[in-house]
């Protein structure tokens, strides 16, 4: 069941900003599931590799909920908080916001979703994440 209750972006900064275009619509003229899980996956790295202090390599997308489209010219937003560290990998939660009708200020929250990303030396191969 869609949440269609307006809500607020959360009180901090955003991992990402990015506006929909024409060009990331799927055949039904919505935005393509997979342009938004790529900025998921952008968002999380970027949260990822701030706290791994380097490169992090995606290994798990552990859940991923949408709970509504996302249209062209909405303004997502997206979230990331590290939830968890172990000694090589970082869990991060990820929450997307679309502001739509930006004018009475119609935002949703479109797309939640978990990711695990293990960090990686200049090999490629997994390394401690700094405590």
């Amino acid at each position: 069941m869609q949440d269609t209750t307006s809500h607020q972006l959360p009180d901090k900064q955003p991992s990402l900003r990015i506006m929909a275009h024409p060009r990331d619509t799927n055949g039904s003229g919505d935005i393509f599931g997979g342009w938004i899980m790529s900025q998921v996956d952008i968002a999380g790295a970027v949260e990822a590799v701030r706290v791994a202090h380097g490169r992090v390599a995606t290994v798990a997308v552990n859940a991923f909920q949408f709970h509504q489209p996302v249209f062209v010219g909405d303004l997502v937003s997206c979230y990331a908080k590290v939830i968890n560290v172990g000694r090589t990998s970082l869990t991060v939660e990820v929450e997307l916001f679309a502001e739509r009708n930006r004018d009475t200020y119609d935002c949703h929250k479109v797309t939640e979703a978990t990711l695990t990303y293990v960090a990686v030396d200049e090999n490629r191969k997994p390394r401690l994440v700094p405590k």
